[in-house]
């Protein structure tokens, strides 16, 4: 039985769903793991994202923000308007995991944040297409009007608008966290405990702006649509990620002692879902769609290859004067 009509896909296999879940709760206790060992700072940034995450997702879901979710094991919230736990582990992971690198890599508070955003986002491109067609989520296309083609609006189905909310939830959250941490407060412990909730506070109010105030005015006075934006960012967000690893303080990195949370996370989410095209038949759909899919999976393993197997990201040492 199709659950939306003019979607031609029936649901996945009873074991999807259920090792979605799984899956995502063990690489968060993996990383709650990393976290205890590194410090309350790292717990606090780590829960923080989960609570952004929820609150987030349950804010558009509550208010018909143009999508809702299918039915997991565990849910949060009262249905229709519920949304999946596992949804907030995966945002908490992805943002958790996307700092360590740029931690690693010693960039400017900004050009980190840009970097990270973009690395999410490269996640997020894996994993939509395919977890649409799963009915893990599904946009509302059909409410839109005649015009729109719930496989081939926009990106393949998926709204440009997700894509530039992606960008703006890691850059946001990244953003405000570390600026926070840099507040010398008199008891430093306890101000590390409150900088996540007033980082999931600020993040939320900028989210909401960005999404609809400025997007709103936006779209209205010029008539920028979300594929604009969602191209200036990409494209702002590049050239900040270039110049802040190009003009990082550390020119040097170990890269064997990046924890393995931070390549088993992007890695998990890349081949997991890849597979899901084939395994659910979406592979035949579109052409394009599935060449996309491979050139996203293969930047996804160079930029990883670079970080964890690369001994040349390291730069040769200076010859001597004679």
């Amino acid at each position: 039985m199709r659950p939306y009509p003019a979607m031609p896909y029936e649901y996945p296999v009873g074991i999807c769903y259920p090792l979605t879940e799984c899956c995502m709760f063990l690489l968060f206790l993996l990383c709650c793991i990393h976290a205890y060992k590194k410090g309350i700072g790292n717990i606090m940034y780590l829960l923080g994202g989960l609570g952004f995450g929820l609150l987030l997702e349950y804010v558009n879901v509550a208010t018909n923000a143009g999508y809702k979710y299918g039915q997991f094991w565990v849910m949060l919230g009262i249905a229709p308007h519920n949304i999946p736990v596992c949804i907030g582990t995966g945002w908490a992971i992805i943002i958790y995991t996307s700092r360590l690198v740029t931690d690693a890599l010693g960039m400017s508070l900004w050009t980190a944040a840009a970097l990270d955003a973009l690395l999410a986002v490269n996640i997020d491109l894996s994993m939509d297409v395919v977890a649409y067609r799963l009915h893990m989520w599904h946009w509302d296309w059909e409410s839109r009007g005649p015009q729109y083609n719930v496989l081939t609006s926009q990106w393949f189905g998926v709204p440009y608008g997700n894509f530039y909310g992606w960008l703006c939830v890691v850059f946001f959250y990244s953003s405000f966290a570390r600026l926070l941490e840099k507040v010398k407060a008199v008891r430093a412990k306890i101000w590390r405990i409150f900088t996540p909730i007033l980082s999931i506070l600020i993040s939320q109010a900028a989210l909401w702006l960005s999404l609809f105030t400025i997007a709103d005015f936006l779209r209205l006075t010029f008539g920028i649509t979300s594929a604009h934006r969602l191209v200036a960012l990409l494209v702002l967000f590049s050239i900040m990620s270039v110049w802040g690893y190009v003009k990082r303080k550390n020119k040097t990195i170990d890269h064997t002692t990046l924890p393995a949370v931070t390549w088993l996370v992007p890695v998990w989410f890349h081949l997991y879902f890849f597979c899901w095209l084939f395994i659910g038949g979406f592979s035949t759909e579109n052409t394009r769609m599935t060449v996309f899919a491979v050139i996203n999976l293969l930047v996804g393993a160079l930029i990883h290859w670079a970080l964890f197997i690369k001994p040349a990201i390291t730069p040769l040492p200076a010859v001597a004067k004679q």
